[in-house]
């Protein structure tokens, strides 16, 4: 009889995906559930890219597009790393593919065999230790403290490196931490690894949404063995229309083609036509203040969930995250997460998705909802805390 693959059998489920959907059930049975559990932020579809939409479908081939994306979109995006960055990109570089996990099939497709070794940083996207498993990687992580602020450093990983490890996959901005990494510090990992022999997988999903740090990009530390995934979902918010994109190192495209032909052909056509639009200076100048609002939520969390006996052991300077750790009497976060969610209407996320040693007292929570819902989610929080 046919079993399932011993590597499909080995993906672990997301904890949140069970708040979502037992959540999505309360809401059908008539509760009133407030969503801090998954991360997509909750802002309407713009309305520029709404017409842009419009107009595409109106005027422009709907076919498949080249494998590696549109022209135009590839060169926008080249000059954004460039007007933003002061990074010169050629957009050779620029691979367009479905949604940011897209991206990360093709860097550890391209760059992994089967039996190498793949770092990861824990906690963190639970996705990259599952994407590169499935290349038939043996994957390891780096293990990240609260008392070192949830920060990979270079003595981290010099002493958890193992022998044959082809890679090292972080993120910056993290999620589930909300961890900045600056400059420096994403020079000294990239030429810590390339000295042994290694290349840097970087996911820079949330990129654009930093507050108290430097908006960056790794591309800064050099190109050699480098390959930086980003996504349209989170800072320009089109979570549905699936397009994220991936920068390989010079002389990598050809492969990198060769590879998204036979994964997914194209990314949606659609899609690359909005997200052309969506890096025009109208449409950015209009992200750029609705990250102010998400500051603002954050600022709002950092100081009444303390209040209620949550610990906070650093402060999130980008993504839309908080990472806090729970009142000491409480129970471990699947346990508490599910006793919110039928108490309070609260759905949060259980910091067990993300991994890590301390991940079971930890949870997750999206500041993605208005600042009035965030206070009435506090408010509900702080009734089931003392008794609710």
């Amino acid at each position: 009889m046919l079993e399932p693959a011993a590597r499909a059998r080995a993906v672990a489920p997301f904890q949140v995906m069970r708040i979502l959907e037992r959540a999505q059930a309360l809401e059908a049975a008539g509760r009133d559930i407030i969503h801090l559990e998954v991360g997509e932020p909750r802002f309407p579809m713009p309305e520029l890219l709404l017409e842009a939409a419009r107009h595409a479908l109106t005027s422009a081939p709907m076919g498949y597009t080249p494998s590696p994306g549109l022209p135009a979109l590839r060169r926008a995006i080249a000059s954004h790393y460039g007007r933003r960055y002061g990074i010169a990109l050629d957009p050779a570089r620029v691979i367009v593919t479905p949604g940011g996990s897209g991206a990360l099939q093709l860097a550890l497709a391209a760059s992994v065999a089967v039996g190498d070794r793949v770092m990861v940083a824990e906690p963190g996207y639970p996705c990259h230790r599952h994407i590169a498993a499935l290349t038939g990687a043996e994957v390891y992580a780096l293990t990240l403290s609260a008392a070192a602020g949830w920060r990979p450093t270079v003595a981290g990983m010099r002493a958890t490196w193992q022998a044959g490890t082809r890679a090292f996959v972080f993120a910056s901005p993290g999620n589930p931490t909300g961890v900045v990494l600056e400059p420096a510090e994403i020079a000294a990992l990239y030429d810590a690894v390339r000295e042994r022999g290694g290349g840097l997988v970087v996911d820079e999903t949330y990129q654009g949404l930093v507050y108290d740090a430097t908006d960056t990009t790794a591309l800064a530390a050099g190109d050699d063995g480098l390959f930086v995934v980003n996504s349209f979902s989170k800072y320009f918010g089109l979570t549905g229309w699936r397009l994220g994109w991936l920068v390989v190192p010079p002389g990598w495209p050809p492969i990198v083609e060769r590879l998204a032909q036979n994964l997914f052909l194209a990314a949606p056509t659609l899609s690359q036509h909005v997200a052309t639009a969506a890096l025009s200076p109208d449409v950015l100048a209009l992200l750029e203040r609705r990250r102010d609002m998400l500051r603002r939520r954050r600022d709002l969390l950092l100081a009444v969930l303390p209040q209620l006996g949550f610990s906070l052991p650093t402060t999130p300077a980008g993504a839309f995250y908080v990472f806090a750790a729970l009142p000491p009497e409480a129970l471990d976060a699947p346990a508490f997460a599910v006793s919110l969610l039928d108490a309070a209407g609260v759905a949060v996320a259980p910091g067990v998705d993300f991994g890590g040693a301390q991940a079971a007292r930890m949870l997750r929570l999206a500041y993605t909802e208005d600042e009035s819902r965030l206070r009435e989610a506090c408010n509900r929080v702080a009734a089931f805390s003392y008794g609710g």
